[in-house]
């Protein structure tokens, strides 16, 4: 019975102001973000990435003669296919990604292997090399094995 005089009366309404939109009413209630870019350093801290792998000796050794093998017989254009490693410009580490295409030239003032398509892969960077012309120059120069 406290409330029998203002229960059937109707909602009061300004004369001076609209009513706000359902929009609007309900922007009030929006999440609010008190540190402006927290998630976004938060998925960039949990983003993995690769360490650079060390070439042992033997290894280099041979990336060494691949390369040999692909400047003497770069007018044949090989095809090859290069794995390498690409520093992560906001973090330690990278990731390897992989390359195909056809052996162009070697530039020595980079240090890079240059494919047709224009290509360019730091030696330093690279972690393996493979392509049918070692094994075909490999096969003649070891038959037997």
């Amino acid at each position: 019975m406290r409330y029998d005089k203002i229960i059937n009366m109707p909602h009061p309404s300004s004369k001076k102001h609209y009513p706000m939109s359902v929009y609007n009413r309900a922007a009030q209630f929006a999440p609010f973000a008190a540190l402006s870019g927290y998630d976004e350093a938060v998925t960039e801290t949990a983003r993995l990435t690769d360490s650079r792998l060390e070439l042992d000796d033997d290894r280099a050794a041979e990336l060494d003669m691949k390369t040999q093998i692909l400047i003497e017989h770069a007018s044949e254009l090989p095809e090859i296919d290069i794995e390498y490693f690409v520093a992560d410009r906001k973090k330690s580490g990278g990731a390897y990604h992989r390359l195909k295409g056809n052996f162009r030239w070697f530039d020595s003032g980079a240090g890079a292997i240059v494919l047709s398509g224009g290509e360019s892969v730091p030696v330093r960077d690279i972690y393996r090399i493979e392509g049918r012309i070692f094994s075909d120059i490999l096969g003649k120069l070891c038959p037997d094995s």
